[in-house]
């Protein structure tokens, strides 16, 4: 059978393979369509096998919300290099699968889904013998609530944020948030998660950590960091922030400054001493980070400030590498 140009162009566009390797396809397939698929699918199933072992750490991440705005999923396509990562071809296979992705649960689910007549499995395995790279999905993460939101940073880190109700700026407040997880990478939403005993053994480390810096600043001279006792609010139970303030009040008062005073000076000081022993839930917790907008409030007041009663109840990130 001839091999025509728009039989070749037909297969190009149902494999994104190069005018070579169609023909060559068709030509042993005897210009059978499908068997030509099938030739450049065992093809990527050679190069799978001999390219199993490769870092793919290089790749897209992308994300995709439904329709109701109440489902969320984020991926990660893997490659080896960001030539290919970054090439628009690829970008727009990985939103093609976020596509589907959004109706699957699990990444499982995902590889056995269709995908134009095939599996999500095989159509990574026939893009790896196209492109030459291995091809994989490296990250699956989904969220569901009454409104998801998402941010995509230059197709490298994907985030979602679910809201606990769909007000009239809910768009802005779940990109917003969304951009805070990808930034700052939070791994829990609150100080409320952490498991008492990480708590527990990460402060032992940091207090550690600045004690033998300590030593160091002490041997050049310099002023020494303040060792913290506490590093997470879940540590600053009411015998301890009474104590704090007591103590508070008795520097006040060894200061000299009048009694009548205090009630407008120790707010602040509370607030520093929180601040000072919460180091942990700033950096690990998104309700307690500093929002990148505005430092000068956290995720939490910022959400408040959107809407009473407004909360964030969960949140996912994926990353390449």
């Amino acid at each position: 059978m001839k091999i025509t140009a728009s039989l070749v162009n037909e297969l190009r566009q149902k494999t994104g393979a190069g005018m070579m390797d169609c023909k060559n396809a068709l030509v042993e397939a005897e210009g059978d369509m499908q068997k030509a698929i099938d030739v450049l699918r065992k093809k990527g199933q050679r190069v799978a096998e001999k390219r199993a072992d490769r870092d793919s750490s290089e790749g897209a991440a992308v994300s995709k919300i439904s329709a109701d705005g109440t489902v969320g999923v984020a991926i990660v396509v893997g490659c080896e290099t960001d030539f290919v990562g970054k090439n628009e071809g690829f970008i727009a296979l990985a939103n093609k699968l976020a596509d589907i992705a959004i109706n699957c649960d699990t990444k499982e689910e995902l590889l056995g889904a269709d995908f134009e007549g095939m599996t999500v499995a095989d159509k990574l395995i026939e893009q790896t013998g196209v492109i030459g790279e291995k091809i994989e999905i490296t990250a699956f993460e989904k969220i569901s609530a009454p409104f998801v939101g998402t941010y995509v940073h230059n197709n490298r880190i994907a985030a979602l944020v679910g809201l606990s109700e769909k007000i009239d700026d809910a768009a802005e407040v779940g990109k917003d948030v969304s951009m805070q997880v990808a930034s700052m990478g939070a791994t829990q939403l609150s100080y409320k998660d952490f498991d008492p005993a990480f708590v527990a053994s990460e402060t032992e480390a940091r207090i550690a950590v600045i004690e033998k810096e300590n030593i160091e600043l002490g041997r050049l001279g310099k002023t020494l960091k303040n060792v913290p006792e506490f590093i997470s609010m879940s540590q600053l139970n009411a015998d301890v922030m009474a104590k704090a303030e007591a103590e508070a009040k008795a520097q006040l008062a060894e200061e000299g400054k009048p009694e009548q005073i205090w009630d407008k000076i120790l707010p602040g000081k509370m607030e520093r001493f929180i601040s000072d022993n919460t180091t942990l839930d700033q950096e690990k917790c998104l309700l307690d980070q500093k929002f990148i907008k505005d430092e000068k409030m956290s995720v939490s007041d910022y959400v408040v400030s959107k809407g009473a009663g407004l909360e964030v109840t969960g949140f996912k990130r994926v990353s390449l590498g």
